[in-house]
C-alpha cells in the first residue's frame, strides 16, 4: 500500500445537480451568485463549453462515470430500468484497482453509482410545509465526517457528492431568500406567473413549495440564484476543512453539474426538460496545483463523457480502456483547440427527443407528441439566437435536412460500431404509466404527466387562507 508521502491524488468531485453555468458568476453571471467557486476557478482551469448532451440526471452522471457515450452505456431516460451494462466500468471501480477508497454521498439506486465502497445519504428534499431547506448544509454534516475519516487513512480516495441545491424545490435558509429579490413576490398586479400555476402537470408540485399567491415569476428566479449562493458557501466548509486537513494541494477538484435548468424559459418552468442550451449547458472547473493550469479559461468544446479520462490522465493511470470521451489535459496546455463541437443531443424526462447541435445550429425532433404542444421539429440559429426564441424549421428546410442527415450518419456510425442499437428508441414506458406506450397527441401527454401531491397542494393552498 502506498504511504501518504508517495500515493495518488484525492479526488473530490463535487455533482451539483440542476446546476445552470450561465447562472455562475464564475461563467458571467451579472449576480455575484458563486464568490467562493469563482476563487477555485481562478485558482485552476475553467472550460466554458461543456455540455451534457444527455438529459437527465440518469443519463448525465452515467456518460460522467464512465467515460462513455449514450450507445456504450444504453442509459438515456429517468426511469432507466435495470443496471448499467456490466462491460462498462464506472470511475469507481476503476479507481478501485489502483487502491483507491470511494464514497458516494447522496447518490445510491442511480445505474451509475455502482461501484462506490461507501454509501452515505442525507436529506435532500423539501417542501413549504417543511420551511426553508438546508440541503447543502446536510450534506455538509454527513461529509466533514467522513472526509476526516478518508484523510487519516493510507489510501488515496475518491469523494463524490451530489448536491441537491439548486434542484427544486428553490427552499435557501435565510439570507438567502431575500439575497436577489426586493419587492412583492404576491402583487396581484403581476400575473408572469399565471402560466406557470397554469400547467397542469406540474402547478401541485409548484404549490408544494412556491409561496400560495405567488405572482412574481423574478421571485421564483431569485430563488434559484439564491439556492446557487447558499450551495456556494457551503461547499466553501468543505474546501476549508481539505485546507485543515493539509490535503487541499493533494486533491484534484472538480466542480461540475449532471445538467442545468429551465427556469421562465421556453414554458419548460423551473425543471430540467427541453433539449434547450439552459439545460445542456453545464460547469466544469478543475483544480489540482502543478498540474492543472491556474486561471486559465478553455474556450474549447467538451462533453460530460470526457470527465473520466480527463481524471485518468491527471492520476497518469492506464487502463487500457478505449473511452468514448477524450481528456482535457491537451486543452488545457494548448496543444488541442477543442473536442467535438457538433453532437448528438437526447431528452427522456417528460417528453422524448432528440437531436444535433453545432456551433451555429441546433435540430430538435420529438420522437412523440410532447406535453408542451410544441412542433414536431425545432431549429435554433445559435449565433443569431442565443436564446433560442425563434423556431426556424418552417423557413429554413436545407438546413433541417442537412442537420438529419448529419445526426443519421453519425447513428448509423455509432451502432455498426457498437453493435447496440440506439436507446432513445427502445424505452417501453419511460413516462412511468405502464402498458400507455407512446403518446399519440400533445393533448394526451398533458392529461397523463403529473407530478405532485394534489392533496399537499390543496391543503397548503386553504391553511394560507386561514
Amino acid at each position: 500500500m502506498p504511504t501518504k508521502q508517495n500515493k495518488l491524488p484525492n479526488i473530490v468531485l463535487f455533482g451539483i445537480d440542476s446546476l445552470l453555468a450561465d447562472r455562475m458568476s464564475c461563467y458571467g453571471h451579472h449576480r455575484l451568485t458563486t464568490p467562493h467557486i469563482d476563487r477555485l476557478a481562478e485558482q485552476g482551469t475553467l472550460f466554458e463549453r461543456y455540455y451534457s448532451p444527455h438529459i437527465p440526471t440518469t443519463s448525465g452522471y452515467s456518460n460522467m462515470l464512465t467515460g462513455m457515450d449514450l450507445f456504450n452505456t444504453q442509459v438515456v431516460a429517468l426511469r432507466h430500468q435495470g443496471p448499467l451494462r456490466p462491460e462498462i466500468k464506472t470511475l469507481p471501480e476503476i479507481l478501485r484497482e489502483s487502491g483507491y477508497s470511494t464514497t458516494c454521498v447522496g447518490f445510491r439506486g442511480n445505474p451509475a453509482s455502482r461501484g462506490f465502497d461507501t454509501y452515505i445519504d442525507f436529506e435532500g428534499w423539501g417542501s413549504l410545509k417543511q420551511g426553508r431547506s438546508p440541503k447543502a448544509q446536510n450534506l455538509n454534516k454527513v461529509t466533514v465526517p467522513e472526509l476526516e475519516r478518508l484523510a487519516q487513512q493510507n489510501q488515496p480516495f475518491l469523494l463524490f457528492l451530489r448536491h441537491m441545491d439548486p434542484h427544486s424545490p428553490y427552499l435557501p435558509p435565510e439570507p438567502y431568500e431575500r439575497m436577489f429579490y426586493h419587492g412583492n413576490e404576491c402583487d396581484p398586479a403581476n400575473k408572469s406567473m399565471e402560466p406557470v400555476m397554469n400547467f397542469k402537470p406540474f402547478c401541485d408540485y409548484f404549490a408544494e413549495w412556491m409561496p400560495p399567491g405567488i405572482s412574481d415569476k423574478d421571485y421564483i428566479i431569485a430563488q434559484y440564484d439564491g439556492a446557487v449562493a447558499y450551495m456556494d458557501a457551503c461547499i466553501q466548509t468543505l474546501l476549508t476543512a481539505l485546507e485543515s486537513l493539509k490535503i487541499f494541494d493533494d486533491t484534484i477538484v472538480v466542480i461540475t453539474s449532471d445538467h442545468g435548468e429551465t427556469l421562465h424559459d421556453h414554458e419548460c418552468y423551473y425543471d430540467h426538460h427541453g433539449l434547450y442550451d439552459v439545460t445542456l449547458h453545464v460547469p466544469l472547473i478543475l483544480r489540482y496545483p502543478g498540474n492543472v493550469p491556474v486561471g486559465k479559461r478553455v474556450s474549447g468544446y467538451c462533453q460530460q463523457f470526457d470527465l473520466t479520462p480527463t481524471l485518468l490522465d491527471l492520476l497518469d493511470l492506464d487502463t487500457g480502456i478505449n473511452f468514448d470521451g477524450k481528456s482535457l489535459m491537451p486543452m488545457t496546455r494548448g496543444e488541442v483547440t477543442s473536442h467535438l463541437s457538433e453532437f448528438y443531443i437526447t431528452e427522456c424526462t417528460w417528453m422524448r427527443k432528440h437531436g444535433w447541435r453545432t456551433p451555429e445550429w441546433k435540430l430538435i425532433e420529438a420522437l412523440e407528441p410532447d406535453f408542451h404542444f410544441k412542433p414536431p421539429v425545432e431549429l435554433y440559429n445559435l449565433q443569431q439566437d442565443p436564446q433560442e426564441n425563434h423556431n426556424r424549421a418552417d423557413t429554413e428546410p436545407e438546413v433541417v435536412a442537412f442537420l438529419k442527415a448529419r445526426m443519421t450518419q453519425w447513428l448509423a456510425k455509432r451502432e455498426a460500431e457498437t453493435g447496440l442499437p440506439n436507446p432513445i428508441h427502445h424505452q417501453g414506458d419511460w413516462h412511468g404509466h405502464k402498458g400507455v406506450g407512446p403518446f399519440k397527441t400533445s393533448q394526451q401527454a398533458y392529461d397523463t404527466m403529473h407530478i405532485g401531491d394534489p392533496g399537499q397542494a390543496a391543503k397548503l393552498q386553504a391553511e394560507s387562507r386561514k
